[in-house]
Order: structure tokens, then C-alpha cells, then sequence
């Protein structure tokens, strides 16, 4: 009967260098490795417009998939791979993440809808035009970068429609 030699895969968690997932997860999947960077959309401001962004779910991290036995991939290039600052490991050992943890944050990341710069009801400030200065209440988002705020002017709340990019988060 012959012996079938069972893989040992597990995933793995890669420190990156600052603002270098992207590269590192390049750079580790034109070598063969199998990698996962959780991303999450987050709305920013970008040349004065609000714009959608992918970001790491978590900065400097990412997984990756190898295999421990003896006929695995090497790991040695790993630690010199662009981007790549080092394994992650907890006294010697390389850190180890369950298949269900990576399962659970795919599902997280399709599901989840986008962080937005301001949640309705949130206390924003204008930040320039005729209007800079004062405090507003969000409502919501509109079309081509624009929002909708609660401002009051002479004891009256009063509906306006402004540039995303002219808010910002009070002192």
C-alpha cells in the first residue's frame, strides 16, 4: 500500500514594510506563494474630491499560505521578498491563522459595505466658501462628490447641498 504524504498547509501571517502590502503581496505571488490582503473601501478626500479607496484591513499585515513539510516551497525567500519585512512569529514559531479566520474575513470583505467619511447625525465643520467655519449636521451623500448638511443659520435649521471635500470633523 503506498504511503500518501499529506501537505501541511497552513496559513501564515507576513509583517510588511510601511504602505508596501501591495507590493508585497505582488512581489510573494509572482514567486508562487498563495497570499491574502484583506481590503476594506473607505471614502477619502483625494485632490479635493471625495473618492473610494481599498485600504488594508489591517495595515502592514497579510496572509500567506505555505506548507510545512519537507516537501514544501522553501520559506527562505520570503524575508528577502520586496515589501516583506519579516514572518510574524510568537516565541520562534511562526504565526499560525485558522483556515475558518481567513474564510470568516473573505466573507467580512464581500459583505461589507464602504466606510464613509461621515455617518447622518454626525457634527461636521465647513471648511472653506462662505460658509467656512461653521457647524453643520450631516445628513447624507449625494451624487458627484456632494452632500447634504443641516445648517443653522438665523435660528432656523436650513437644508444645503455642498462639496463632500469642504467637510470635516470638528476640533
Amino acid at each position: 500500500m503506498p504511503q500518501t504524504i499529506l501537505s501541511q498547509l497552513a496559513w501564515y501571517l507576513v509583517l510588511t514594510k510601511p504602505r508596501q502590502e501591495a507590493k508585497a503581496l505582488l512581489n510573494l505571488t509572482q514567486q508562487g506563494y498563495l497570499c491574502y490582503l484583506p481590503l476594506c473601501s473607505v471614502e477619502k478626500i483625494r485632490r479635493g474630491k471625495a473618492v473610494l479607496v481599498s485600504e488594508p484591513l489591517f495595515p502592514r499585515y497579510l496572509f500567506i499560505r505555505l506548507d510545512s513539510s519537507q516537501d514544501g516551497k522553501s520559506w527562505t525567500p520570503i524575508r528577502s521578498t520586496l515589501g516583506v519585512s519579516t514572518l510574524v512569529q510568537f516565541g520562534g514559531q511562526p504565526a499560525r491563522a485558522e483556515d475558518e479566520l481567513i474564510h470568516t474575513l473573505k466573507e467580512h470583505e464581500q459583505a461589507s459595505p464602504c466606510t464613509t467619511l461621515f455617518k447622518p447625525g454626525e457634527l461636521v465643520r465647513i471648511a472653506d466658501g462662505p460658509f467656512a467655519g461653521l457647524e453643520a449636521i450631516y445628513q447624507c451623500s449625494e451624487a458627484e462628490h456632494r452632500s447634504i448638511v443641516l445648517l443653522e443659520l438665523l435660528h432656523k435649521r436650513v437644508r444645503m447641498q455642498i462639496e463632500t471635500a469642504r467637510l470635516g470633523k470638528p476640533d
